[in-house]
């Protein structure tokens, strides 16, 4: 039985192949978009390939063997590292096992519809899994040389190398602004989600290193580093702008010296670029200027609540209600504490330029290295 059906499909492949093939150049984008010569030449092939299996099947089930696979396996990773997408290859398979099904029910008898569709649905179950598997793998592949070739070019900008060939390579154009980004986490970073929330933000790949809590993006008229940063999951950032190639890594480097400042300041989650912390910046020079400043303080060494509150009371920029009700005390609690760090530093806050002085040796002593401390 399997012989005569087998006899009367095999004219019929040449005919069942440009069917699939016309179906696919109308109704899959990827094959649509294909010049006619690709058609009629490998995607042609790979169909009457399939097709001969289908046929063995019927004469022979089961004949679907590991060389067959092998074959599938190749034909599929050629195509995925042609750029040919996933769900365009499983749709051809569908659309050819519809083509196949359609022919059956002509030319097949009843009684051997049973066994051919059986045959028909063992093919689909050895192919399609091969087929993802090969497409996913392949895919991988070029994503892992893609990334390799990418983090090349990033560390050739970095360092300031040339990177013309890697650009080209990395098929990315590197003209014009960019914002240097650093990142900072508060646990252990998910390198997919930060790539993919980069990406979102650019509206293309960019050259990143996640796990590292790095970018080079092109500055996006409108875009918000700081949802960035919170899309990203990261607790701190730092931003410096690169207005070309050549200012990369300057601009790398002003961003890691804002997130190592801000980091040592305590500062509270955000986006934070070198304006902000200008003064903090020049504070932070080592040398007798920042120990003889930060020892300013040192009569409340032995005090730890009034350093606490003198630090609080500055950051809510000298405001007595904020301050005691952060600290969870009187106002006239608070008085008594602000007038005892005026006692014991000869520095009274009542007074404009004591009071800068004070939040300077405030900031100088949360900046001052342990042993510059008397």
């Amino acid at each position: 039985m399997g012989d005569d059906l087998h006899t009367r499909l095999a004219p019929r492949v040449r005919e069942l192949t440009a069917a699939v093939v016309a179906r696919c150049a109308a109704e899959v984008p990827f094959y649509r978009d294909l010049p006619r010569e690709a058609l009629d030449g490998e995607v042609t092939r790979s169909v009457t390939a399939v097709f001969g299996l289908l046929l063995r099947s019927v004469r022979d089930p089961g004949s679907v063997g590991a060389a067959d696979l092998t074959r599938i396996i190749e034909w599929s990773a050629r195509r995925a590292e042609e750029s040919l997408p996933l769900e365009a290859a499983l749709t051809a398979y569908l659309i050819g096992a519809e083509v196949w099904w359609a022919a059956l029910t002509e030319v097949a008898e009843p009684e051997e519809l049973a066994a051919a569709g059986a045959g028909l649905l063992g093919c689909l179950h050895t192919a399609v899994p091969a087929v993802a598997l090969a497409h996913v793998q392949a895919q991988e592949d070029i994503r892992g040389e893609d990334r390799r070739v990418r983090r090349a070019l990033l560390d050739a900008l970095l360092e300031g190398l040339p990177y013309a060939g890697l650009a080209e390579a990395a098929r990315v154009e590197v003209g014009g602004e960019h914002d240097v980004v650093v990142l900072e986490f508060g646990r252990a970073p998910q390198p997919r989600l930060v790539q993919s929330a980069l990406d979102a933000y650019a509206g293309t790949l960019v050259l990143a290193d996640p796990a590292a809590g790095l970018a080079l993006l092109p500055v996006r008229p409108g875009g918000s580093l700081e949802a960035l940063r919170r899309d990203c999951g990261a607790t701190l950032a730092a931003a410096a702008r690169a207005t070309e190639p050549a200012a990369i890594p300057a601009a790398a480097e002003e961003a890691r010296q804002v997130l190592d400042l801000v980091r040592r300041l305590g500062r509270p989650p955000g986006l934070y670029r070198f304006d902000d912390v200008l003064l903090e910046h020049q504070l932070a020079r080592p040398g007798p200027g920042l120990t003889r400043l930060a020892a300013k303080l040192d009569a409340l060494e032995e005090h730890p609540y009034l350093l606490e509150t003198l630090r609080v009371f500055v950051h809510h920029g000298h405001n007595r209600r904020r301050t005691a009700l952060d600290l969870h005390v009187h106002r006239n609690t608070l008085d008594y504490r602000l007038h005892r760090v005026t006692a014991l530093t000869g520095l009274d806050l009542a007074v404009p330029a004591e009071a800068r002085l004070l939040e300077a040796a405030l900031t100088a002593r949360e900046l001052a290295p342990p042993r510059a401390r008397p």
